[in-house]
């Protein structure tokens, strides 16, 4: 066969094969989905992503008509269940419900990630915001942030803060706070939230970023003083505690929030991914299912998508690896 002849050929062949596929995967969308699908959630059982999970699951499976698993895969930071997903197939039947520093931060922490977010994991939704609130024992002479930004500079080697666990937000905005006020704060690591607060009522600790639901009922008993939230926007559940930025904090570090959100195995067909947005934008905007998020102490986002989830983590990604870098923490 004369060369042009064959390359002829074989473009055709390439060409109608290439149509075949573009012809397939409207209809592997359109059937989509055939059988369960399976959420795995890279944390303990019984935790507020967990929770979460199983809420935004269940409304999931009524509207898609296929059960919604719920798997469990706890272990590494979030590490071991994310890279799971990142290596399953990409058909939709594998997805996974994180939090930020599975999907985004552990890139920056870890010298060894087994995957990598930005390559092997699609975006399909952001479901809420997760501010935390910064909170000092009440024998602390200060009732706002920048009043505790003046009292640290002063009392250097004075205060130590708390946070539940090292390259969470709570460690690394203490450190830029203790940097930015040569301040030369503690840090004091926790195994959890739980004992990180204990020590805070106590007076072990003096300062720590903690989340609403977990801080909200001794700040209403006066036991703990808020005196900003993380973020741009206040927190429904304490509309009366100001954002650091409303007060002056206008470093990125203060801007910053982590997030809930749902990603599938890179590859996950355009038609396939958008389908379950759209479910799940459905999902978070039942009431019941807002308010029971808002009740959470996290903030639901009602109209998020794909684009807009990838554009939110382009915006987010620069200033959690400064701010990373800036802590020096790095793990194996």
């Amino acid at each position: 066969m004369p060369l042009a002849a064959f390359a002829s050929r074989r473009y055709s062949v390439l060409a109608l094969s290439a149509l075949a596929c573009s012809m397939a995967l409207p209809a592997l969308a359109q059937n989509y989905p055939a059988r369960p699908i399976k959420l795995i959630v890279p944390f303990q059982a019984g935790g507020a992503t967990d929770v979460l999970a199983r809420l935004i699951g269940k409304k999931l499976g009524a509207s898609l008509g296929q059960p919604v698993i719920v798997d469990n895969k706890p272990g590494a930071a979030g590490i071991i269940g994310t890279d799971a997903v990142a290596k399953a197939a990409p058909d939709g039947y594998t997805l996974t419900l994180s939090l930020s520093n599975a999907l985004l931060t552990n890139q920056f922490l870890y010298e060894k990630l087994p995957y990598h977010p930005e390559r092997d994991l699609t975006p399909v939704y952001q479901i809420a915001m997760a501010p935390l609130v910064l909170v000092v024992n009440p024998s602390l002479p200060v009732k706002t942030a920048p009043e505790l930004l003046k009292y640290a500079a002063a009392n250097k080697d004075k205060l130590a803060y708390g946070s539940y666990g090292l390259g969470a937000y709570p460690h690394l905005a203490g450190a830029h706070m203790s940097t930015a006020q040569n301040a030369d704060m503690s840090h004091v690591a926790y195994k959890g939230e739980a004992p990180m607060l204990q020590d805070l009522l106590s007076g072990q600790i003096q300062l720590a970023f903690a989340s609403a639901l977990v801080a909200k009922p001794h700040i209403e008993a006066g036991k703990l003083r808020a005196l900003g939230v993380s973020g741009e926007r206040r927190m429904s559940a304490l509309p009366q505690v100001p954002t650091l930025i409303e007060q002056g904090l206008n470093d990125d570090t203060y801007r910053l929030t982590g997030w809930l959100a749902i990603a599938a195995p890179a590859k996950t067909p355009p038609a396939i991914v958008n389908r379950i947005a759209d479910e799940v934008r459905k999902a978070v905007q039942l009431p019941e299912v807002n308010q029971r998020i808002a009740g959470m102490g996290f903030e639901p986002l009602n109209n998020s998508s794909p684009e807009v989830f990838a554009q939110a983590f382009r915006k987010d990604r620069p200033a959690w690896e400064r701010l990373i870098k800036q802590s020096g923490v790095k793990l194996d």
